[in-house]
């Protein structure tokens, strides 16, 4: 039973209907049809008490599974921030000459640095933070060229410390800088964010590592912003941590257990989110300020590794450029996050038009490029709250661990016998060649009117977009400027002129984001794997493979678990001249697509 003021508040909700539903820094015009499930959603949060029941981390509000042992971000900042103990080794960082720190992790260990260092880095007169999260072999070889390495610091950033990425990108720079510099003082150039007793700490402290800072073993790698996997890169890099944590707390009083949920600001996004997926929205659009567009990449782990899995969950899209309304179905939902001191009047126009042709927008004022810090906990009690609107444990990541396991059996195999799974191409020309698995080979040549070819099989790939679909491009290629404009190019046609959402993920580092979703959330997704022959390749020490020969693996791995989950997918490989064959390809695409 509703109190009296509880009664008057849902009441007063009900009656919204274009109108705004705002605070201080959140808008929602999200009509009527969302609005009234959103308030109904709100309405039971206020009957059941559910607000107060997350905070005291009552695992019945999502699935009565575990989820109470994934719950310390909600006090990480109660807790003393080890300032101090920052500040003084960022201090001794600099005294000892360093002029570079890379950190060498993936998903929830580099997302948040690669936010701060892109939004607020980097600093005069401090190390610059270089951020390493793949297995390419002419990425690796990129950043190693901008560092010397013997003024670098590397922070390995795992949680658990047995994560393949950075475990096998620590043993090549430490076998690089031993030789620089001699072992000893090798484990001096490193430090250690981990949890206690990983794997990776014992590493460390054999070997001699500068510094081991501990996670807090109860929150999980895309929860860990604003604990040691965050603040400790942050730090190093000369940004204002005090500063951070102030915005992140004020942030947390404002989510907290008595505020009610359509004043709590993570809460009413997360009840709005869940409340769109329920409609079918579920493609999480997000328009972000040139700014602070950084912050894009984390907030697609945060919501596709959280939400995606039994069938359901959100489909982040980043970094779409905006369009006319007309290219946007009914599956859409916008949130606009929009930097108050930095906006972009076109950004402003194009979400306006949206808004007025009945595309529900939330949009977000971030006061200046701080108020990131706040954001990270904004949208983590968000995730947790959507994830108990859709009825999943929004704190695991079964799909994730699948691949993982998939690539540890390819590259087993291959440091066996030096052979990845032989393949025979659908289709082939001038270099390019496609992939798929029995069942994909069936259904597109099924849908092919003439011969079997390059063209003819990609059109009918294409062709099983169908409206509410997403088209998702996962790029096993080195991430440099020239593939991600060939990229855009190509998800902007498909989009445009099928109407459907798209996404862009370079592997390995999608595997450990959105990976999660496209195997373990809805199966409207048609994907297009991308593929080549790395003309640069580097051994790494130790293992009997290459980086090449891990990526190839993990590409692999990924396809395989798709196809596992019937999962519509093609492959295409572009041999070795990657930027030619990408072109190609637009090309081809936009031939069909016109």
């Amino acid at each position: 039973m509703l109190s009296g003021g509880a009664e008057l508040a849902v009441s007063l909700l009900f009656n919204l209907t274009m109108k705004e539903i705002s605070d201080r820094s959140q808008v929602m015009l999200i009509g009527p049809r969302l609005t009234e499930a959103f308030n109904r959603r709100v309405g039971e949060w206020v009957r059941d008490g559910i607000v107060a029941r997350l905070w005291a981390k009552d695992t019945r509000v999502w699935t009565g599974v575990d989820e109470d042992r994934w719950l310390g971000w909600l006090d990480v900042l109660d807790a003393e921030v080890p300032l101090e103990a920052l500040s003084a080794f960022s201090r001794n960082v600099v005294d000892t000459g360093l002029t570079d720190v890379l950190l060498l992790g993936i998903g929830g260990s580099s997302l948040c640095p690669e936010v701060l260092s892109g939004v607020l880095g980097p600093v005069e007169e401090a190390p610059v933070l270089h951020i390493l999260d793949s297995t390419d072999p002419a990425e690796v070889q990129r950043i190693e060229s901008r560092l010397d390495l013997s003024r670098t610091l590397c922070i390995v950033s795992s949680k658990s410390g047995t994560t393949l990425e950075p475990t096998v990108l620590m043993e090549y720079f430490f076998d690089r800088i031993s030789q620089l510099v001699g072992v000893e003082e090798a484990g001096l150039r490193f430090v250690a964010v981990t949890d206690p007793g990983s794997a990776l700490e014992d590493f460390a402290c054999r070997v001699g590592f500068r510094r081991v800072w501990h996670g807090v073993p109860d929150i999980g790698g895309r929860f860990s912003a604003l604990s040691n996997f965050g603040l400790v890169p942050a730090t190093v890099s000369g940004l204002d941590v005090p500063a951070l944590i102030d915005r992140a707390r004020t942030m947390v009083a404002r989510c907290g257990p008595s505020e009610t949920p359509n004043r709590n600001p993570g809460v009413k996004l997360g009840l709005v989110l869940g409340a769109a997926a329920d409609l079918g929205r579920d493609k999480i659009t997000l328009v972000l300020s040139p700014a602070i567009r950084a912050l894009g990449g984390w907030l697609e782990q945060l919501l596709a590794e959280s939400t995606g899995k039994a069938g359901r969950g959100l489909i982040p899209i980043v970094d779409e450029e905006i369009g006319s309304p007309s290219v946007y179905g009914d599956d859409r939902f916008f949130v606009y996050l929009r930097l108050e001191t930095e906006p972009s009047s076109v950004q402003d126009a194009a979400v306006s038009k949206l808004s007025e042709s009945g595309q529900p927008v939330v949009k977000i004022s971030l006061s200046d490029r701080l108020a990131v810090a706040a954001e990270f906990f904004r949208w983590e009690i968000a995730t947790a709250v959507c994830g108990a609107v859709i009825g999943v444990n929004p704190f695991d990541q079964p799909d994730v661990e699948a691949s993982k396991e998939a690539a540890r059996e390819l590259t087993a195999g291959y440091e066996s016998n030096k052979v990845l799974p032989l393949e025979t191409p659908l289709a082939r020309i001038d270099g390019v060649a496609l992939y798929a698995d029995p069942q994909n080979t069936d259904a597109l040549l099924g849908a092919v009117d003439s011969g079997a070819e390059v063209k003819s099989i990609l059109a009918a790939h294409l062709g099983r977009l169908v409206p509410r679909d997403y088209f998702a491009i996962l790029a096993f290629l080195d991430r440099n400027e020239n593939h991600w404009v060939l990229l855009q190019q190509l998800r902007h046609l498909v989009r445009d002129a099928r109407n459907v959402a798209t996404c862009v993920g370079f592997g390995p580092r999608f595997l450990h984001s959105t990976g999660q979703v496209f195997k373990g959330g809805p199966g409207t997704g048609v994907f297009l794997q991308i593929t080549c022959d790395d003309v640069v390749d580097l051994p790494i020490p130790g293992r009997g493979y290459t980086f090449g020969a891990l990526k190839a693996a993990q590409s692999f791995g990924d396809f395989g678990v798709l196809v596992s989950r019937s999962r519509r997918v093609l492959r295409v490989h572009l041999g070795s001249e990657s930027v030619v064959g990408l072109k190609w390809l637009v090309h081809l695409v936009e031939e069909l697509m016109s």
